[in-house]
């Protein structure tokens, strides 16, 4: 769906999109789709504003990835929701370097005659991904000895951490 800002000069236009799985690229080949991104909100022109947009709303959708510690199967369930705002490309300046307040660091920037929903909501659901991603708390991960995965299997490999910082001594 196109948020054109030309009908949010007419009025506050509603949005109520679901994104079957796949039909979103999160360019990233280990991150699945499960169940149909539900999202909806609203996408307003600011009163009084050189074409500053505000998008708000919620969205729902359940993401399976490899876990970063055993490689299974580790399933996130997400329900957020977002405020942004938006500035035409043409308010950023060109060739001088600009200070920008903590505020302006929150704003994102739009070309040509709106944005595209999916663009937003694709970088909505990646900023609510946890940076580690794993299938539980308890994940005991892969034995670096044997390879086999100690969630599934009892490993009774000798794993002792091995302390280097005396290897050069010990050659003299």
């Amino acid at each position: 769906m196109f948020l054109s800002v030309k009908e949010m000069e007419i009025r506050k236009v509603r949005f109520d999109e679901t994104f079957a799985p796949g039909s979103i690229d999160f360019a990233d080949s280990s991150i699945r789709q499960v169940t149909p991104l539900h999202a909806e909100g609203s996408a307003v022109l600011l009163a009084h504003s050189d074409g500053e947009v505000r998008i708000s709303g919620r969205f729902t959708v359940a993401l399976e990835c490899e876990c970063d510690r055993c490689l299974g199967a580790a399933s996130f369930p997400l329900d957020a929701g977002f405020d942004l705002f938006y500035r035409p490309m043409s308010d950023i300046a060109r060739e001088e370097e600009v200070g920008i307040d903590e505020g302006e660091a929150e704003i994102g920037f739009y070309e040509g005659g709106g944005l595209q929903l999916a663009d937003i909501l694709k970088e909505q659901v990646l900023l609510n991904l946890p940076m580690q991603r794993i299938c539980s708390e308890g994940c005991k991960g892969i034995c670096p000895v044997c390879g086999v995965n100690r969630n599934e299997t009892e490993c009774h490999c000798d794993v002792h951490p091995v302390d280097d910082r005396w290897k050069a001594l010990r050659n003299l």
